[in-house]
């Protein structure tokens, strides 16, 4: 599947510790996967690069103890900490936030929560140079992952992240499996549009598929705990820091399931997609994109005086200010401390506030809102995928001709990320 490879040296598969690498931690939490939990754990005893140590997090609010419709997660977390206890392939410490009297209490629980722990745990007793691997217990991967992220950080020492590529499996349930090819080509479009606008923020935040050196988690203050969208915060916050990989030589397969263990994300996206409801995940017309585009083409001009651009006003609008970029000027005497004082004020959120409100004024659907994207970007994509793009639609195409556009996406976006490798 990976057609590029930045790493041409040759490394002895069976080694069980390669010095000049960083030491790895690895941070995942677990809350109702009991089922998935094993298999994610034979990947991690099946890795040729062995200096790492594993951290889980089994949790839940205490509270779901005593309430019938949650007892069920109780006991599979229970199931899977007396599995835990068994592991004994590779260093492993268990925090447990799932026994009673042990779970989360107040208003600080689920996946975002967990995160911060693990992550607060390690950089305690880690040492500056290590990396935390984000992972979550139903991401399988190669054998060889821990080794490309460790030798990622090893030829990029003053990188503060990685987004690790991405690819769902598809399983046997049409209905998941529909709900998945239509949440990645609503994610790859969005990235793709990004890198073609210059954006600093064309990442992927997905907490399976992230990583982050001791130092930079503890130079941005660790990780903020939210219930949900936790990694895109992280992300977003360590990329406003410093530089962000975008590039491994080694792909992670989250798995494709309905759950609603947060607010939004992959899980909850399906859920609210298989009922056909995909108003929050949109395909927006590649015209929003290039207002950010054209707003950042006239940075030089911005620097001297604001002129108004569609992306402008809106930015007026949402901070009640009559010009956001006067203390920006004020505060930074040149263009480039400027240019990045303005991608930090115009950071990834305000864009996707920016998208979604503009989205509500435009006509089309995002069936056709993708036809004209990927015909004019990528004209060779008629002949090569031969979609029947008059009656297509995300609810009634075979899953074949869904597979065969997220797979042309990827395609794409492994391109652009091998090609920039940092941001």
């Amino acid at each position: 599947m990976m057609p590029y490879s930045r790493n041409s040296t040759l490394i002895d598969k069976k080694a069980k510790t390669i010095p000049e690498l960083p030491y790895l931690y690895i941070a995942l939490p677990v809350m109702n996967e009991q089922d998935l939990l094993p298999r994610t754990l034979e990947c991690i005893a099946a890795q040729s690069y062995r200096n790492f140590k594993v951290f889980i997090c089994v949790n839940q609010p205490d509270a779901w103890w005593d309430d019938p419709l949650k007892i069920g997660i109780c006991r599979n977390n229970a199931r899977s900490l007396e599995f835990l206890a068994g592991i004994k392939l590779f260093d492993l410490v268990v925090l447990d936030h799932s026994s009673r009297g042990s779970g989360w209490k107040g208003k600080r629980f689920g996946v975002g929560q967990a995160r911060k722990v693990l992550m607060d745990e390690i950089s305690h007793s880690g040492k500056p140079k290590d990396i935390i691997i984000s992972l979550d217990a139903d991401t399988t991967f190669a054998e060889d992952y821990f080794l490309s992220v460790a030798r990622n950080f090893q030829e990029n020492p003053d990188a503060v992240a990685l987004s690790v590529p991405y690819f769902h499996h598809t399983v046997r349930d049409e209905r998941a499996s529909r709900a998945i090819l239509r949440y990645e080509i609503y994610m790859r479009h969005y990235l793709i549009n990004l890198f073609r606008t210059g954006c600093p923020y064309a990442f992927t935040a997905l907490g399976s598929a992230m990583a982050v050196p001791v130092w930079a988690y503890r130079a941005i203050g660790g990780m903020t705990p939210k219930l949900s969208g936790e990694d895109f915060y992280f992300l977003q916050k360590l990329r406003k820091y410093g530089s962000v990989m975008l590039w491994n030589d080694v792909v992670v397969h989250p798995e494709a399931r309905f759950s609603d263990r947060v607010l939004f994300g992959t899980g909850p996206a399906m859920i609210k997609g298989a009922t056909g409801d995909w108003t929050s995940y949109p395909i927006y017309p590649a015209a929003l994109f290039n207002d950010l585009m054209d707003t950042y083409l006239i940075l030089p001009v911005l620097y001297l005086k604001t002129l108004e651009t569609k992306l402008v006003n809106f930015l007026i609008g949402i901070i009640k200010e009559k010009d956001p970029f006067r203390l920006l000027r004020e505060n930074h005497k040149d263009l480039d401390h400027f240019t990045r004082a303005f991608h930090e004020k115009l950071d990834g959120l305000r864009i996707l506030q920016y998208l979604k409100t503009m989205n509500v004024a435009f006509p089309g659907s995002d069936e056709t809102n993708l036809q004209k994207f990927l015909v004019n970007y990528f004209p060779e994509v008629e002949s090569k995928l031969k979609i029947g793009w008059t009656n297509f639609s995300f609810e009634n195409a075979p899953l074949a001709e869904l597979e065969k556009i997220r797979q042309f996406l990827f395609e794409k976006e492994m391109e652009l990320r091998f090609n920039s490798a940092i941001v």
